[in-house]
């Protein structure tokens, strides 16, 4: 049973909404693809996990801190006799382990995600005696891109392969797994840990002034052009959308970008570049959120 579910990360969904709306600097650049290329691996293993029968509770993206230092968990699953730790990698080409060090095929090192999951099971180990909890903990380092390779990888290690993920869940499917009130309150332990905002988020500047306005298509990212009252064509890749569902979707960015700022039908018009109708915006706004105030001074929440 998933008792948290897994959410795109704050930077990234920023990050996203300002792609289109603004130059991003190459580190910022680079930041987003990481990001993307991190979840998009993270949203391929649960799909994957799905696939586990065993009686067990399901925790994704983790944030904890034990003793000032703060650490991340991308899936931690209790079953009867042990916490499956598990990290994620989206990697893909040929890398290869050199001692301590993880290399391309080319010569070049990378971050080593074997310290990363060492980190993690040390200080989760810290955590669980802080809290009381004396259960087994297994690591495990999945690389769930089926275009990735580790040459002369080690016999004996936390690595699962893309070529070994079937034969793991064989095995875990395999255990016997039940429950009980203790592991309830494990898990209810860890969330009530769990940090919400994280303190990692690094975000270029902006201002809604500085920001190009219009309504930018799910499909590609480009900017749609106007085609009738009703129904709106992307230029660039001949998706088409409803007016309702690109009013909620310019809405979004929007308060992903500026929570703080009131929802009006004046301000989601000018986001817009005055593309969506204001009889439109107003409709939708009221259908989805709550008004308050009167006339001009209405807004959304």
């Amino acid at each position: 049973m998933i008792v948290k579910e897994r959410t795109k990360p704050e930077e990234l969904e920023i990050l996203q909404a300002l792609k289109p709306r603004m130059e991003l600097e190459e580190k910022a650049a680079l930041n987003l693809y990481t990001l993307e290329k991190g979840y998009e691996g993270e949203v391929q293993f649960d799909q994957w996990f799905t696939n586990c029968r065993v009686e067990s509770l399901i925790i994704n993206d983790l944030l904890l801190e034990v003793n000032g230092t703060l650490f991340q968990i991308d899936s931690l699953v209790i079953t009867q006799d042990r916490l499956h730790l598990f990290e994620v990698k989206n990697l893909e080409g040929d890398y290869y382990l050199d001692g301590d060090k993880f290399k391309t095929a080319a010569g070049a090192e990378t971050k080593n995600p074997l310290h990363q999951l060492s980190r993690a099971e040390s200080l989760l180990k810290q955590l669980l005696k802080n809290l009381g909890f004396y259960i087994p903990l297994e690591p495990h380092l999945v690389f769930i891109n089926p275009e990735f390779t580790l040459l002369q990888a080690p016999l004996k290690s936390p690595i699962i392969l893309p070529t070994q993920l079937n034969r793991f869940m064989d095995r875990m499917n395999r255990t016997s797994s039940k429950l009980t009130n203790k592991h309830t309150k494990l898990a209810e332990a860890l969330l009530s840990l769990h940090i919400k905002k994280s303190p990692f988020t690094r975000v270029p500047g902006y201002e809604f002034d500085g920001l190009r306005k219009g309504v930018v298509c799910e499909g590609c990212g480009g900017f749609l052009d106007s085609l009738g009252q009703k129904r709106f064509v992307c230029s660039h890749c001949g998706a088409r959308d409803s007016i309702e569902s690109l009013v909620l979707q310019t809405l979004k960015s929007f308060q992903i970008l500026f929570p703080d700022r009131r929802v009006t039908t004046t301000i989601i018009y000018d986001w817009s570049n005055g593309d969506l109708p204001r009889k439109s915006i107003r409709r939708v706004l009221k259908n989805n959120l709550s008004a308050n105030g009167e006339c001009k001074s209405t807004y959304y929440e």
